[in-house]
């Protein structure tokens, strides 16, 4: 009975508009309270025990550092001049600026791995550009909406190390390389649909005349955008430094071509960077530690088990068992974002995966491409709230155009699952 007052006190304070990060922990705490009643409340002693274990991991560390380094990328203009120089290789025409906001959307997310922030800075540029050439607004919402979808499959992703902390067997640096080659897929299936859409409809008609920037010149500005995924990753693969370590020296390389190389950085603008970027940590590592006692109640009460029981008992076979989690996690991640989604269903879904013996970085990638999908599938993505805002569109007028990209970038996960080495052959080749 507390076990499913424990759902159902989520649920109500969730709808009733209590953030997801309260709704954790009040639910958790009072189920931890209810359970433990008859010790005089002593078990309440476990929550503030429980906040800081969620949070007193050194992983979690990247996740602030990230988060600044991708307002930093933001702010000092890098998005535009990679947009300058992907226009510049592929020419103007009916939808090549689509095809530049996809790509420009997956080299910004091996910056910054957030895919809400990806959307804003890329939005920021493409969205008028891409209106200003003829396309139609919530198509243009849509495009990049659906391009910022692979910031957390491409590293370094915030999700991916949530999910490493909670998953012992998934080392970040697997999981980074895990998940390059399924994104650099999804990038390439959302340009398909989005490039043939704009050519069926005709979108883009003023496009072949705006002028074309000089390859060289491009290139040359947008070189120390270009050489900060090298650096990140580069490093990482080199042993130069950690994970977390990459995080920091990317922030002081992000000001040092902000504030010395492009001097669109000055220095009382530090201020607002660091306080924004503050601000939006906060929010996910309080989710983070609150998330904490969630677990801990789940453990507690004895709810994973018989949910674990019921679900490999319920005669669907492995096959749809995983057909079972795509739905549940896609319509999820409609609502929710995608490091939310992983401190409430990782620990009910580890005994699943361990029970089909289930590669552990394989099925973070698969997990990661369902949240992917949620994230700009209507009514509430968090991505196409970010680029419908830009756009100033409603979401509903979306609908028409997003519905092949999700199809695309579908058929890549179901790629994924069926040939597991498409995540598992880099990982394995850098020897992780």
């Amino acid at each position: 009975m507390i076990a499913t007052l424990l759902f159902i006190a989520f649920l109500v304070l969730l709808f009733a508009g209590v953030p997801i990060g309260a709704a954790l922990g009040l639910a958790g705490a009072v189920c931890i309270a209810l359970a433990n009643r008859d010790a005089q409340w002593w078990g309440l002693l476990a929550v503030p025990q429980n906040f800081y274990a969620g949070l007193g991991k050194y992983p979690l560390l990247a996740i602030p550092m990230f988060v600044l380094v991708g307002s930093i990328f933001d702010r000092s203009g890098v998005a535009a001049r990679l947009v300058n120089f992907a226009v510049a290789i592929v020419g103007r025409g009916p939808g090549m600026l689509p095809l530049v906001a996809i790509a420009v959307a997956m080299f910004l997310g091996g910056i910054s791995g957030s895919g809400p922030a990806n959307a804003a800075a890329v939005g920021a540029v493409m969205i008028a550009a891409m209106q200003r050439a003829g396309y139609p607004p919530a198509f243009a919402a849509s495009v990049v909406g659906a391009a910022a979808a692979t910031d957390i499959l491409i590293p370094p992703s915030v999700a991916f190390i949530v999910y490493s902390v909670l998953v012992p067997g998934a080392s970040v640096p697997a999981l980074f390389a895990a998940g390059m080659v399924p994104g650099v897929l999804a990038g390439l299936a959302l340009m398909v649909p989005a490039v043939w859409m704009a050519r069926a409809h005709k979108m883009g008609a003023l496009e072949a005349q705006m002028p074309r920037p000089p390859f060289w010149r491009s290139l040359r500005e947008a070189s120390w955008g270009l050489f900060a995924p090298v650096l990140i990753l580069g490093g990482m693969r080199a042993g130069w430094f950690t994970p977390t370590e990459a995080a920091v020296v990317a922030v002081f390389y992000g000001l040092f071509v902000g504030m010395v190389v492009h001097r669109t950085i000055r220095v009382r603008d530090l201020f607002v960077i660091l306080r924004e970027s503050g601000e939006l940590s906060a929010v996910i590592l309080l989710v983070v530690s609150l998330a904490g006692i969630f677990a801990y109640s789940l453990s507690t009460l004895g709810v994973i088990d018989p949910v674990t029981r019921a679900i490999t008992n319920s005669g669907l076979g492995e096959w749809g068992v995983l057909g079972l989690l795509i739905l549940l996690l896609v319509t999820v991640g409609m609502f929710l974002d995608g490091v939310s989604i992983f401190l409430i269903f990782v620990p009910l879904l580890l005994p699943i995966m361990r029970h089909y013996q289930w590669d552990p970085v394989w099925f973070g990638v698969i997990l990661t491409l369902k949240v992917a999908l949620g994230q700009f599938t209507p009514p509430l993505a968090v991505n196409l709230m970010v680029s419908c805002r830009i756009a100033k569109v409603p979401m509903e007028a979306t609908v028409r155009w997003v519905g092949w990209m999700l199809a695309s970038m579908a058929l890549v996960m179901l790629l994924v699952i069926v040939f597991p080495e498409l995540a598992l052959w880099l990982p394995r080749r850098l020897g992780y």
